[in-house]
């Protein structure tokens, strides 16, 4: 008598569930993969760069640099661990369940802002791979190199989470040996502490790099879920929130540090720095960061698409979202992200710090009213089927208290703005310390509270009733 051998599940599976929930069978995930795709997800030459505005653009000491990017980065995670602790309970995409607060069609049009932001990233961290690549191989045309290095991206988000979250549990170990070394190599090199004695602390400087590291981490709010969806439900809220809060802390202080190292160096090209500073061995790091680039960067363009497929699902009643449809929207995005990269590589850091101020006003309400609805109005019980209804079901299809609230968090935070391009009249009495993004927070928490108090919550659950995760 034979018998036939047991299937053996692919090394990587493809991903089929795409916008759908994540059925508990399906759950593959664990605490530990999903701190991994945090740690990973930072040790990034973009982080570095990120680091060096600390001591380039503000002209902070390395010490206070040091405490304006660790405050920054330890205030900013605790809103986006926060919103990764959904994943579990809801098993969808962090931007789909918009829904529950802005309506089914209301909903898309944050997952649009979220998808803009993480086109914008992609794009960001193609052109910082390819300096990295270029400053190792000068003689390299560049806008191959970008061109590359987005094919590489864009064929693991196609393939999907698996492919993601394992790629990046390999490279973020690789990456922190060699941001290691480079930090004990720096710290004890007196070209880079000895470098510039002029610096100091500012008021201005310091809270600008603090808001800086807020808003990086908060970038990340958008799509944390994305990936802690894949959590077994009994997973609870804790562990996912000290994953993701442990993971994003870590790396992002960690490589923003050799950011400003490096930047005390050579404010105007910190990659630069490393390899003129530590020779061999900053060559071979670099070599490192730009192909790792290349890879984890496909978390971003993964998420941009989860956005564009929840726009796609509410705008066009007769497409169904399949496995093709995701892979053809990872297509056009990635290709949409890439062209950006190529359009504004030679004004790249003005560009970067522009968008990544103007990315925190507009996250700032949506994340404010994200978290008041999940932890305080709904107590995280939500009515996961409904999402997927075109009539909105129990949430409609327009929600007005949400986005009239949205709108008054974007309008309060005018007066104290301080941007290249705008600075709000109430910023020059406060030293021009942007602090539009706490007033943002605080007005949109507390008005989204007040409204549906009074006016009622849109699509109440019952707290018997648990969120639904079907096999859709």
């Amino acid at each position: 008598m034979t018998t036939e051998p047991a299937a053996t599940a692919p090394l990587v599976q493809f991903e089929t569930r795409h916008i759908m929930p994540i059925p508990e069978d399906e759950r593959n995930g664990s605490v530990r993969s999903l701190f991994s795709i945090w740690v990973g997800i930072n040790m990034l030459p973009l982080t570095v760069v990120t680091g060096a505005i600390a001591t380039g653009s503000f002209g902070l000491s390395i010490w206070w640099s040091i405490v304006a990017i660790l405050t920054g980065n330890v205030i900013g995670a605790f809103g986006s661990a926060l919103h990764a602790s959904q994943g579990p309970q809801l098993g969808v995409p962090q931007m789909l369940q918009a829904r529950a607060q802005f309506g089914f069609y209301g909903g898309s049009l944050l997952a649009f802002i979220a998808l803009l932001m993480f086109l914008g990233f992609f794009a960001s961290i193609l052109v910082v791979a390819k300096d990295s690549l270029l400053a190792v191989f000068p003689e390299l045309n560049p806008r191959v190199v970008i061109i590359v290095f987005a094919v590489v991206g864009i064929a693991i988000a196609a393939y999907g989470y698996d492919l993601v979250r394992k790629a990046m549990a390999v490279l973020s170990v690789i990456i922190a040996v060699v941001v290691i070394i480079a930090m004990v190599m720096l710290w004890f090199e007196p070209s880079v502490t000895g470098a510039n004695p002029d610096a100091g602390f500012t008021v201005a400087g310091f809270f600008g790099m603090l808001a800086i590291g807020v808003v990086w981490q908060l970038a990340y709010a958008p799509y944390v879920s994305d990936y802690s969806r894949y959590l077994p439900k009994d997973t609870g809220v804790r562990p996912a929130f000290w994953a993701t809060y442990l993971g994003l802390v870590l790396s992002s202080v960690f490589v923003m540090i050799l950011g400003v190292l490096l930047g005390s160096v050579d404010p105007s090209n910190p990659l630069g720095a490393m390899a003129s500073v530590l020779g061999p061995i900053g060559t071979v790091g670099l070599l490192i960061f730009a192909l790792s680039a290349a890879m984890i960067n496909a978390a971003e363009l993964y998420s941009g698409v989860m956005c564009a497929l929840t726009g796609i699902n509410s705008t066009f009643s007769r497409v169904v979202v399949t496995s093709r449809t995701r892979v053809l929207t990872t297509l056009v995005c990635g290709a949409i992200a890439t062209a950006a990269a190529l359009a504004g590589e030679s004004d790249f850091v003005t560009m970067f710090q522009n968008f990544v101020t103007i990315l925190l006003y507009v996250l700032i309400p949506w994340s404010a009213i994200n978290l008041m609805d999940y932890f305080v109005i709904r107590k995280g019980h939500y009515a996961i089927e409904e999402l997927f209804q075109r009539d909105g079901g129990r949430y409609g299809r327009w929600n007005v208290i949400g986005l009239s609230t949205y709108a008054i968090g974007l309008v309060v935070q005018i007066p104290f703005m301080v941007t290249p391009m705008y600075t709000g009249p109430l910023a020059e009495p406060l030293g021009f310390i942007d602090v539009a993004w706490i007033v943002g927070f605080v007005v949109s928490g507390a008005v989204y509270l007040v409204l549906t108090r009074t006016l009622g919550t849109r699509g109440s659950v019952d707290h018997g009733e648990t969120a639904v995760v079907g096999d859709r």
